[in-house]
């Protein structure tokens, strides 16, 4: 028989995976029938507990586990080493894990992590992710998550992100001060939180200054590369092009330079571009890019403090808290001063 997992047989119940491993666990907050029900149905599914996970939630194994959805991004990077500065000088071991942007992947590394292997974990979503009953089972396995950049707020622990919106309010309104009218916002994804907030930054900047909003110049480029380069070559292309691009992430700004080289678009001239980037190049594109640079290893640092402090503590609930660091506008080249 195929081994049954937690959220499977919370699911043959019809409850939560909270409920069934507090019911296991034998815990007063669970009645007695309940509990009967969910020992019944573990003995008929052959649910057996993981003993070496258990072992090593009461002797820590002093590794915890980054999770995040690339590494062509230099922010996860940057944010991998802050992470990996705290946890070495406090004698921790960390473990890189990488999505690949893909949702089934992150679900099957945090299903792997249940067995014990790390004491905690520290992750930022795959673009794909929309369900989050994965995380939720990994914490009621004891093992507590903390969340930067791409949150979740959904499951209630420590969240270390920027002024997101703050941010895109400002590099949109750098470029409406410096002569753009029609700006094109390149969307990463519907579901993570760090696209909302900055699409909505820059619609209050275009609110500020009385500029209409147009649904067409917010271009969802949620496909692959092939699929990005094509939208963005359509919309550079047309008759009438954007005189400004806000680029969400670094690859949508890269991409646009690839475009406007190969369509002749003067940049800043005829289009101006900014993003959100910790590209350590950016000053070496031919314009230098503007960015908006977010503090990723002060990030990864946060994240890991937040995380050790509690697992030092022998606590495992990590109470929700919203830690918000300060991004910077650099300008560059790519826009007009």
């Amino acid at each position: 028989m195929a081994k049954v997992s937690l959220k499977e047989l919370a699911d043959m119940l019809g409850v939560s995976v909270s409920t069934v491993s507090k019911a296991l666990r034998d815990s007063y907050e669970i009645g007695e029938e309940t509990k009967k029900r969910v020992l019944e149905m573990a003995d008929e599914m052959g649910y057996r507990a993981n003993p070496y996970a258990g072992h090593l939630r009461h002797h820590q194994s002093r590794t915890i586990a980054v999770i995040v959805p690339k590494l062509t991004n230099n922010f996860f990077i940057q944010a991998i080493s802050g992470v990996e500065t705290t946890a070495f000088d406090r004698n921790y071991h960390v473990l890189i894990y990488v999505t690949h942007e893909d949702f089934r992947l992150e679900e099957r590394i945090l299903k792997h992590l249940q067995n014990g292997r790390v004491d905690g974990v520290i992750m930022s979503l795959a673009v794909t992710t929309k369900s989050y009953d994965h995380i939720s089972e990994l914490v009621q396995s004891n093992i507590p998550v903390v969340f930067f950049d791409r949150i979740c707020h959904e499951i209630e622990t420590a969240k270390i992100t920027t002024d997101d919106f703050a941010s895109s309010f400002n590099g949109t309104d750098h470029l409406i001060r410096h002569g753009c009218r029609d700006i094109a916002f390149l969307s990463l994804s519907d579901n993570l939180s760090i696209d909302y907030k900055r699409k909505q930054g820059y619609l209050e900047a275009l609110h500020k200054y009385d500029i209409p909003v147009k649904e067409d110049r917010i271009i969802k480029c949620h496909g692959d590369e092939k699929s990005c380069y094509r939208k963005i070559r359509q919309l550079l292309s047309s008759s009438n092009p954007p005189d400004g691009i806000f680029a969400s992430v670094e690859t949508l700004a890269l991409t646009t330079y690839t475009v406007c080289q190969e369509l002749g678009v003067k940049i800043p001239d005829e289009l101006q571009v900014i993003c959100f980037s910790n590209l350590p190049t950016a000053p070496l594109l031919n314009p230098p890019l503007t960015t908006i640079s977010q503090p990723a290893f002060e990030m990864g640092k946060q994240a890991a403090t937040v995380l050790l402090k509690h697992l030092e503590k022998r606590r495992t609930a990590i109470p929700n808290e919203n830690i918000v660091l300060k991004s910077e506008l650099v300008v560059r080249g790519s826009t007009k001063s």
